[in-house]
């Protein structure tokens, strides 16, 4: 199992928390987005979209992060990243959708810097746009939280689909320096996956690519 991917990457540190969850080995490869090398002919033959991440698993390719942890959790079924019954299942995809397809797509790297490059925005509003989106999508966030019953994480006492992306997306975000106060649901699911080995070990800190 290989897993190419990219240390700051939102959709690459989601999968490296699914197959840390499962307790699955994988050789991490790394491919370097702010220097271009998605964008080699090399990476091209390894992924159509020149995306990350890509997971290699039984000499098959498989992109786009939620694509490849819902087949990793159908191979490996424990622990299990989806609830049993199919209406907890669709609202835990939905939590997980509002931050994969809302919050995530308007705010990565390629967006951030065609604004920079192509629009010639200057580094303030950049900033300004990413903290706004974050903010207001984890603020949506929030309120879907707020419907379901109490839990120690997104949804339920153990991590979910849902955990696996609300974790990078908090990371980014205080990267970005955005404001993450009255969200007390959002930051407590996050602060109860970061005492979890699997998360720990997902950061980006604590990869093999990782500049300090």
């Amino acid at each position: 199992m290989k897993l190419y991917n990219y240390f700051r990457s939102s959709s690459s540190f989601r999968v490296r928390i699914a197959l840390n969850l499962k307790g699955l080995a994988y050789e991490y490869v790394a491919v370097h987005i702010a220097k271009g090398e998605h964008k080699l002919p090399a990476y091209a033959d390894i992924s159509a979209d020149g995306l990350v991440p890509v997971l290699e698993i039984n000499g098959r390719r498989l992109s786009q992060s939620l694509a490849i942890i819902e087949y990793v959790d159908e191979l490996y079924p424990e622990p299990s990243l989806l609830p049993a019954d199919p209406f907890e299942r669709a609202q835990v995809r939905a939590l997980s959708q509002s931050i994969a397809c809302e919050i995530h797509p308007i705010n990565n790297l390629r967006v951030l810097k065609y604004l920079s490059a192509e629009l010639h925005v200057s580094d303030d509003a950049k900033n300004t746009w990413y903290r706004h989106w974050v903010r207001s999508g984890l603020e949506a966030f929030e309120r879907q939280l707020a419907l379901l019953p109490p839990s120690r994480f997104c949804f339920g006492d153990t991590p979910t689909l849902a955990d696996c992306c609300l974790v990078p997306q908090i990371f980014n975000g205080q990267r970005f320096k955005v404001n993450l106060d009255g969200l007390p649901r959002t930051m407590a699911a996050f602060e109860a996956c970061m005492q979890l080995p699997a998360f720990q070990q997902a950061h980006p800190s604590a990869c093999p690519d990782n500049e300090t």
